[in-house]
């Protein structure tokens, strides 16, 4: 598959099989991530890879908690309320069961964090896709933040004082065998051209 087409028919994958792909696999994706551009090259952005079952559901618990104690706000962005209210579930799991989540991090008060940390978060997703893996850009993590029981975990892992999570990748083998490859029709992101 050519770089092109794992663009166009790359889709969101949110139902997966328990099987762990090979780490080989894992390597190739996270390593697309490293070789994304940066800001002045900078190279600031951090990948924290969970594979384990039982630090994956400690931190579907906490998330889930977390998440259940916010209130919906006028103006809130609309993903993350549909978060707060599935955190009301029980069976609430932010990262769909999959079998790896990748944390993304870059420094705080770095102007070009979320730029740098999205081009690696793309360039794993279409790695995935090329590799028939599913991922789907997870950012619960993310809007968590600052709250003190997310860091406090997330300090356990690897993210560093100055850093801030920016964004999440969930990878796996899709529940149906192959990822989706029917590219989605485009109603939006018009293109203006000026000539």
């Amino acid at each position: 598959m050519d770089a092109f087409e794992a663009m166009l028919t790359r889709r969101s994958t949110r139902k997966y099989r328990a099987e762990m792909p090979d780490r080989e696999l894992v390597e190739k994706i996270i390593e697309a991530g490293r070789y994304a551009p940066s800001g002045s090259n900078s190279q600031n952005t951090h990948f924290i890879v969970f594979t384990d079952r039982e630090m994956l559901r400690e931190m579907a618990d906490l998330v889930r908690n977390e998440f259940s104690k916010m209130e919906i706000r006028p103006g809130m962005y609309v993903s993350l309320k549909n978060a707060i209210n599935a955190a009301q579930r029980t069976d609430y799991v932010f990262h769909y069961n999959a079998p790896v989540f990748i944390a993304v991090a870059n420094k705080k008060n770095y102007g070009n964090a979320m730029a740098d940390s999205a081009c690696a978060l793309e360039n794993m997703m279409i790695a995935a896709s090329a590799l028939d893996l599913g991922s789907c850009w997870i950012n619960q993590l993310h809007w968590l933040d600052e709250n003190p029981a997310i860091r406090e975990f997330m300090y356990r892992y690897g993210l560093g004082d100055d850093e801030t999570v920016t964004g999440g990748l969930i990878l796996g083998f899709p529940e149906k065998g192959a990822p989706e490859r029917k590219a989605l029709e485009r109603k939006g992101n018009p293109v203006t051209w000026v000539e």
